[in-house]
């Protein structure tokens, strides 16, 4: 026959024994919550990373856009020379064209979302802002380059006179993207303006597009 106090031992262990599952279960149910929060925002981040019209994330998917668009720059042209047997100028010419359709056309469909824009003012625009980033690139990289050539101190401080082209270049190369591509695609190139329908105009023009198909304004 077992005693008062044998049987308060038996209660209390039963107690315990259920006080541990239930601070077992609300710790599986606390990482099971913790961990659907942290799937719902990585979920929320990767929505926005890929929707989101923001700065920064519009920021974000253009340097992805770029940075395709620069593979298949170097990788066209080094094909096109190495194994085609083109020139260096053509070859450089031919890949700078199609990294610029690539990037032209990941911009209007990923980047900045730009469907309800005419995709013939787009290209307009497109070549027009891609021609001012060529004569920016190439004579700031040259203006810089004679600037950092007559900065003799440089050279004291462990510059040396091969390197200046390429500080000039990268450096200018990277204002040029930020304040110039970046800016005129996200706010001019890829959204509809009053300049879209004498784009769309010139297109057809060249093109004949409406002598193939009259009253076709689409």
């Amino acid at each position: 026959m077992s005693s008062p106090e044998n049987n308060g031992r038996v209660s209390r262990s039963a107690d315990n024994s259920a006080d541990k599952e239930k601070a077992d279960t609300r710790v599986a149910h606390g990482g099971k919550l913790s961990g659907l929060r942290e799937k719902v925002r990585k979920s929320e981040v990767a929505n926005k990373l890929i929707n989101s019209n923001g700065l920064v994330f519009t920021f974000l998917r253009s340097a992805v856009s770029s940075q395709a668009a620069s593979w298949i720059d170097m990788g066209m042209s080094f094909v096109l020379f190495a194994w085609v047997g083109l020139g260096a100028f053509l070859s450089t010419a031919i890949g700078a064209f199609l990294g610029g359709v690539v990037n032209c056309v990941i911009n209007y469909k990923f980047t900045f979302h730009a469907e309800g824009t005419p995709w013939r003012a787009v290209v307009v625009k497109y070549a027009i802002v891609w021609t001012g980033s060529l004569f920016l690139n190439a004579y700031g990289t040259e203006m810089l380059y004679m600037l950092l050539n007559r900065m003799s101190w440089l050279e004291e401080i462990g510059f040396r006179p091969n390197g200046y082209f390429a500080a000039a270049r990268l450096l200018v190369s990277l204002l040029v993207s930020w304040l110039w591509n970046f800016l005129l695609q996200r706010n001019f190139v890829y959204r509809p303006s009053g300049f879209d329908r004498y784009a769309v105009r010139f297109v057809d023009a060249v093109t004949f597009r409406n002598r193939r198909h009259p009253g076709n304004s689409r």
